[in-house]
């Protein structure tokens, strides 16, 4: 069997650990004839995401398909990631491709990393 690599696991130094997590509706494109429903090809949908408070570095950040509707008569492509994760949030990305017709999509996010702690000083 293949050895499959892994990235590093992330470690976190702080006591002080956040969890922020929330859904998005990333597009609804059926109701308007939008490109994901009518179009071909590549296509992508981008919601900007910000947390409600910052991290102090970037964060572990999983998302999810929270619901997917689609057209039946073709084949279903999707890829949906997190892009430019920062300390105040992130980008949520769908893409499709081909001839899949996607209605809509809500995704659902998670972030998890260390905060901000008032006892560490920064003296730089």
């Amino acid at each position: 069997m293949p050895k499959i690599e892994t990235e590093r696991m992330k470690r976190f130094a702080s006591h002080l650990l956040g969890v922020a997590q929330g859904a998005e509706i990333m597009f609804s494109d059926f109701e308007h004839d939008g490109p994901m429903w009518s179009a071909e090809g590549p296509r992508e949908a981008r919601v900007a995401v910000t947390f409600g408070e910052a991290f102090s570095t970037a964060p572990v950040v999983h998302v999810s398909m929270g619901m997917w509707d689609t057209e039946g008569q073709t084949n279903q492509r999707a890829d949906l990631r997190a892009e430019n994760i920062t300390p105040q949030g992130f980008d949520m990305v769908f893409r499709t491709w081909g001839d899949s017709r996607i209605a809509r999509v809500r995704a659902d996010w998670m972030a998890i990393g260390p905060l901000p702690d008032d006892d560490i000083w920064d003296v730089d």
